[in-house]
């Protein structure tokens, strides 16, 4: 593959998962610092069964170094609604409680679509681990947002 058509494949994904993850400043200098990784050691990534994985964990480094705290779990959870109409506080409550691993694991596969294989290789982990973390969250979460009326919010 050619890397221009890589990174148009790789980019989106890369951005929105270190996004999530770090933030919205640190996470964006995360998957820049991962795609110039990516550009200078390109004949070494070309040929890894999981490029945007180990650009994950490229990124992931790169946040680590900078100290960064996720987004939105810093968001401000006592600003009213109207501040903040996109963002769902229960959720973000909810999310808070999870492990960071569990918070990671569930945002990789269920809000940006990465397959159970993909996110296992990007975090270093059986397959049969982030499957394991990733019910366990969703159940979690299930029952923390019980009761919760999205009309309150």
């Amino acid at each position: 593959m050619e890397f221009e058509r890589f990174m148009a494949m790789a980019e989106p994904r890369l951005r929105t998962a270190l996004t999530a993850a770090y933030g919205p400043v640190n996470g964006r200098a995360a998957a820049v610092d991962a795609l110039s990784w990516a550009w200078e050691h390109w004949s070494r990534l070309s040929v890894m069964a999981n490029p945007v994985g180990y650009l994950f964990r490229v990124g992931q480094t790169s946040a680590r170094r900078q100290q960064a705290t996720a987004f939105p779990l810093d968001a401000d959870v006592h600003a009213p609604a109207e501040v903040r109409p996109w963002l769902d506080l229960d959720l973000v409550r909810s999310l808070r409680d999870l492990s960071e691993q569990q918070r990671l694991i569930v945002l990789l596969v269920h809000a940006f679509g990465w397959t159970v294989r993909e996110t296992a290789e990007a975090l270093d982990l059986a397959p049969s681990t982030v499957q394991t973390h990733a019910e366990r969250a969703i159940a979690r979460l299930r029952q923390s947002l019980e009761g919760c009326d999205a009309n309150d919010r």
